[in-house]
């Protein structure tokens, strides 16, 4: 099997181990043709964001432990679905994003500009403001 990539062109960084994240459980944000949800975007959980997210009916911060979950806390990664964050930013509810743990396939729902303003691991070279070189 060949490493998945990131937005950045780069391998796959993993997202979280604690809690454990990603659609196969494996700590990354891979995706492959079950993952319906494309759960690919990697995000620092805010407060703000898991609100919205309860709101909409997708409750991450409450403890289920039957599935052996533990619940998404404020501060935490979490592979989050591409269009849910595409969503969340729309209402201005967006976390902040990991692009290294981010596989590229969001790049077929959200734009590079999106994930680049809300990222906390720009590179050198690349900029979350257009008007920069």
């Amino acid at each position: 099997m060949e490493p998945s990539i990131n937005v950045l062109g780069g391998v796959l960084e993993p997202c979280s181990n604690q809690p454990l994240t990603g659609f196969y459980r494996n700590g990354c944000c891979d995706t492959g043709p079950e993952d319906t949800g494309r759960h690919t975007v990697c995000v620092v959980a805010t407060a703000e964001f898991l609100a919205f997210s309860k709101y909409l009916g997708n409750d991450l911060s409450t403890p289920r432990p039957e599935y052996r979950f533990d619940g998404v806390k404020p501060g935490d990664r979490w592979c989050l679905c591409a269009g849910r964050f595409l969503q969340a930013a729309q209402e201005f509810a967006a976390p902040r994003v990991v692009l290294q743990a981010t596989h590229a396939r969001t790049l077929e729902i959200v734009p590079m500009e999106l994930l680049r303003a809300h990222a906390i691991d720009l590179p050198d070279g690349l900029t979350d403001r257009k008007d920069q070189p």
